[in-house]
């Protein structure tokens, strides 16, 4: 599609990130007040981690199907629709009476966050031109950072106070009304021009057999697990090896790494659009936060400050690039670009809610200090695989819409 005007990019930027800092409030909420939720339903680490992982493998299954509604319906239409499911199911997991019927809630709510994050991604994309829009992904993507400490922070208070059920179900009511204001403020699109089998799949085949989509995919998953299992586990891990932190400090270091990669997002962004080897940039960004990754269950608390603050910022620096990747490859462009961001995701979701699961059973039986460090090494271990990657330069744009001038597809699913 044609970029937005900068005067009318505004306000559906805003709303954009206004939902994202939602709906990420709801991905970590649950993690908050695992205690409580174990405590209640009467179980331990497994099962919770069934939770967890049910919620993900929503997330992971849906996200290519949610590319192709986006393909056929357009991103406007399925991000709304994303939101609003989720919403629904972050209101009913208040009411869940035992912990295979919050998993069951959860892999709701995943699906709803499938339809949402690949289709409102590669809207805020297509708003800005080519060239400026790393920093402004940065920025959105930023705003995951935001709701994420919000969710963990806030999450475990109002779980303390007023019960777990009162932390999920606040999340689904607040993403319901921003799911409200999105649509008031997201500018209408024109009709998708790919409606049959056949057009779907002339958009979609370029993109789900391409080597650089698999290979950055797999190459960063194991980072993406470390930052998923920090997120959802520390709280955990602190109440069970180090009780004297309190569900509270340990809830407010992890916070502390989510709020830190907010301002990491712009600054990946800014470094995305600047010269150089976007693969070199993200590979070294990867290695310094796998050895802070390894270094938890070694250090005294007041290292880990330091520690979370660095990490949070490199988390950001670095989910900011992988995500401004795929919208500079010749495969991606036109009107494919929310089915790419899919693949990327489910790739990465799927394989780590496998991990998730893996850390959970590896923590109960072997220990904390073993769950670690197999997940800083698997981050290490499949980061060559990102050098299949084609190369990706900054300062060498290529125009979001360049795959339709080729006739793959006219660029009518994210068209204004």
């Amino acid at each position: 599609m044609t970029p937005l005007p900068p005067a009318r990019r505004g306000g559906p930027m805003m709303a954009l990130f206004l939902a994202r800092v939602i709906y990420a409030f709801n991905w970590y909420n649950v993690g908050a007040v695992l205690p409580l939720i174990g405590g209640t339903l009467g179980v331990g680490t497994v099962k919770l981690g069934i939770v967890l992982a049910a919620f993900l493998v929503g997330v992971g299954i849906f996200q290519i199907p949610a590319g192709f509604a986006s393909v056929r319906y357009g991103a406007r239409r399925v991000s709304l629709a994303g939101l609003t499911v989720m919403a629904v199911a972050g209101i009913l997991s208040a009411f869940a009476p035992g912990y295979l019927w919050l998993a069951g809630i959860r892999f709701i709510a995943g699906v709803g966050a499938a339809f949402f994050f690949s289709p409102g991604l590669s809207l805020i994309a297509s708003y800005f031109p080519a060239g400026e829009r790393g920093p402004v992904i940065g920025l959105y993507n930023g705003g995951f950072s935001v709701g994420g400490a919000v969710g963990l922070f806030g999450g475990a208070e109002i779980g303390a106070l007023y019960g777990w059920p009162a932390a999920l179900g606040v999340g689904g009511l607040a993403l319901l009304a921003t799911a409200g204001l999105a649509a008031a403020a997201l500018p209408p699109e024109t009709a998708p021009a790919s409606s049959t089998v056949r057009e779907l799949w002339s958009v979609g085949r370029p993109i789900v057999r391409s080597r650089s989509i698999w290979a950055l995919s797999l190459a960063l998953t194991g980072f993406w697990a470390a930052m998923f299992i920090i997120a959802q586990y520390f709280v955990k891990f602190g109440h069970d090896v180090h009780p004297a932190w309190g569900a509270a400090g340990a809830a407010a270091l992890a916070a502390t790494l989510v709020i830190l990669s907010f301002p990491g997002g712009p600054l990946g962004g800014w470094i995305s659009e600047r010269g150089g080897d976007r693969r070199t940039t993200v590979a070294l960004f990867v290695i310094v936060a796998s050895v802070l990754v390894l270094s938890i269950p070694f250090a005294p608390l007041w290292l880990l400050w330091p520690v979370f603050v660095l990490l949070g910022i490199v988390d950001g620096v670095i989910f900011a690039i992988l995500y401004v990747i795929p919208t500079y490859l010749p495969e991606t462009q036109g009107p494919g670009l929310a089915l790419a961001l899919a693949v990327v995701n489910s790739i990465q979701v799927l394989v780590g809610s496998a991990l998730a699961v893996g850390f959970g059973f590896v923590a109960a039986d072997w220990g904390y200090t073993t769950a670690w460090v197999l997940t800083a090494a698997i981050a290490l271990g499949l980061l060559p695989i990102l050098f299949w990657v084609t190369p990706s330069r900054g300062g060498d744009p290529v125009p979001l819409d360049a795959g339709a001038r080729r006739g793959v597809g006219s660029g009518g699913a994210r068209g204004h």
